[in-house]
C-alpha cells in the first residue's frame, strides 16, 4: 500500500513538473501547411465547406510536362503574378462541381455530376474563390522566404483547352502542387487540386533581422522590414479595371428584345478608341485592341500618332503671333461726308431749323418734308389735320408746338 500511494504521489508530481515547463515553440510554417489550412479556411469562410486536404505533393516540372499532369476536363486557371510571371491553378471537374453546387444550391448533391467541358460561366464563379485561395497563401507565408514565389499571383483568365499552355506560359522551371481534397463531413465527396508558379521567385523577397548576439548586444528594431511588407501588401491589392469598346443607349423595349446571335452595331473605329476605366467609371487612359501572348490585349495611347486618337494636352508657348495679310479684297470707300454730315460727328443726322447746316441740304425725305398742318395725306384725311392738336398743346404748355415742314 505504501508503495502504491508513493508511485501515485510521484505521478502527480510528475504533471505538475511538465506542467510547468515553457511550451516549445510553434513549428514554423511550411509552404505544405500554408497550402493546406489555407484551402480549408477559404472553402469553410466563402463556401460554408468543410475541407480537407488528404495529400499533397511538391514537384519541380517543366512547361512540357505540365498537360500531362492535368485532368481531362480541368478548368485551367492562368494566374498573374510579380514581375509579369505566370502561373496555372487547375481544377478538375469533381472540384469544379462541388464548387457550383455550393455557390447555386448552399450544399453538395447526393451523387456527383458527370465530367463536363468548363465555361466562362464556371470561370467567373470560380474566379472570387482563387483570388481569395491565392491571397489567404500570401498572407499565411507572409513571414516566410517562400513568399518570394508564392505571393503576389491573382486570377487572370481561364483556358477550355490547355494546348494553348504552350504559347502562354514561359518554357522554365515550375514549382508544382497536386492535392487531393476531401469535401464535406465525412468526407463524401472527393477532388483534386493543382497549382504551378515559376519556381525562381519574383517577388519581394522576406527582408530577415539578424538574430541577437550572444554578447549581449541591443536587440535589433523590431520594426526592420516593415517598409518591404507594406509594399508587398500594397502591391497586391486588387485593383479592377474595365476595358469599355463602346457605350450605347437604348430603349427598354429594344433590349428585351435581345437574343441570341443578334448583331449590336459598333463604330468602326471602336477598336482604335477603347476606354481604360477604374472605379465609378473614372476615365485613365485610351487603349487599343491588340493581342499579347495569344490573348486579347490592350495597349496605351498617349498621342494622337497612333490612329488620331486623342491627345494628352501640352502646353505650347506660341511667343508673339503676327497678324499677317488679310486674305480679303482691299475695298476702297469714300471719305467725303453724305448730306447728312460726318458720320464720325456727334451730331451726327441732326438738323437745324436757325442755321444754314445740314437743315439746308436737299430734304432726305424728298417731297414730304413739304407736307402743311392738316393737309390730306392719301386716306388719312379723315384725321381732320394735325393742326387743331397742335393748336391746343400750344394753349395748354404742356407740350411745345409741333413743326412739320421741312425742319422735321
Amino acid at each position: 500500500m505504501e508503495v502504491m500511494a508513493q508511485e501515485r504521489e510521484n505521478s502527480v508530481l510528475r504533471k505538475k513538473a511538465e506542467a510547468a515547463k515553457p511550451a516549445p515553440d510553434s513549428a514554423p510554417m511550411t509552404p505544405e501547411k500554408a497550402i493546406a489550412q489555407s484551402l480549408s479556411k477559404v472553402a469553410q469562410e466563402m463556401l460554408d465547406l468543410p475541407l480537407r486536404v488528404t495529400e499533397l505533393v511538391e514537384t519541380r516540372r517543366g512547361l512540357a510536362d505540365l498537360p500531362e499532369m492535368l485532368e481531362d476536363l480541368s478548368l485551367l486557371a492562368i494566374i498573374e503574378g510579380p514581375g509579369e510571371g505566370l502561373g496555372l491553378v487547375a481544377l478538375p471537374p469533381a472540384t469544379l462541381s462541388v464548387l457550383i453546387e455550393m455557390q447555386t444550391m448552399g450544399r453538395l448533391g447526393k451523387t456527383a455530376p458527370g465530367p463536363r467541358k468548363p465555361t466562362r460561366i464556371d470561370a467567373a464563379m470560380a474566379a472570387d474563390f482563387l483570388d481569395a485561395l491565392l491571397a489567404t497563401i500570401e498572407a499565411t507565408l507572409i513571414e516566410e522566404e517562400a513568399i518570394a514565389w508564392a505571393g503576389g499571383f491573382r486570377y487572370a483568365s481561364h483556358l477550355d483547352d490547355p494546348r494553348p499552355l504552350g504559347l502562354l506560359l514561359e518554357d522554365i522551371s515550375y514549382r508544382v502542387w497536386s492535392a487531393r481534397l476531401a469535401f464535406g463531413t465525412g468526407g463524401e465527396r472527393e477532388g483534386g487540386f493543382l497549382w504551378a508558379v515559376p519556381q525562381s521567385g519574383r517577388g519581394a523577397a522576406l527582408r530577415r533581422m539578424p538574430e541577437e548576439s550572444a554578447t549581449g548586444a541591443a536587440p535589433p528594431d523590431p520594426g526592420q522590414g516593415w517598409e518591404a511588407a507594406l509594399e508587398r501588401a500594397v502591391l497586391s491589392a486588387p485593383a479592377t479595371l474595365e476595358a469599355v469598346l463602346h457605350r450605347v443607349t437604348l430603349p427598354l423595349a429594344a433590349v428585351m428584345d435581345f437574343e441570341p446571335g443578334m448583331d449590336i452595331p459598333l463604330p468602326e473605329d471602336a477598336l482604335e478608341k477603347i476606354a481604360l476605366e477604374g472605379q465609378g467609371r473614372r476615365k485613365l487612359s485610351q487603349a487599343r485592341l491588340g493581342q499579347s501572348r495569344g490573348m486579347r490585349a490592350l495597349r496605351l495611347v498617349e498621342t494622337d500618332e497612333a490612329g488620331g486618337l486623342e491627345a494628352v494636352p501640352q502646353r505650347k508657348d506660341f511667343g508673339a503671333v503676327a497678324a499677317g495679310a488679310s486674305p480679303f479684297p482691299k475695298v476702297d470707300l469714300p471719305l467725303e461726308p453724305g448730306s447728312l454730315g460726318d458720320p464720325m460727328s456727334p451730331t451726327y443726322g441732326a438738323l437745324d431749323d436757325t442755321s444754314g447746316g445740314p437743315s439746308d441740304a436737299q430734304d432726305p425725305l424728298g417731297e414730304l418734308g413739304g407736307l402743311e398742318t392738316g393737309a390730306a395725306i392719301g386716306g388719312f384725311a379723315g384725321l381732320g389735320g394735325l393742326g387743331a392738336l397742335a393748336d391746343e398743346k400750344e394753349a395748354t404748355g404742356d407740350l411745345p408746338p409741333l413743326k412739320i415742314g421741312s425742319g422735321l
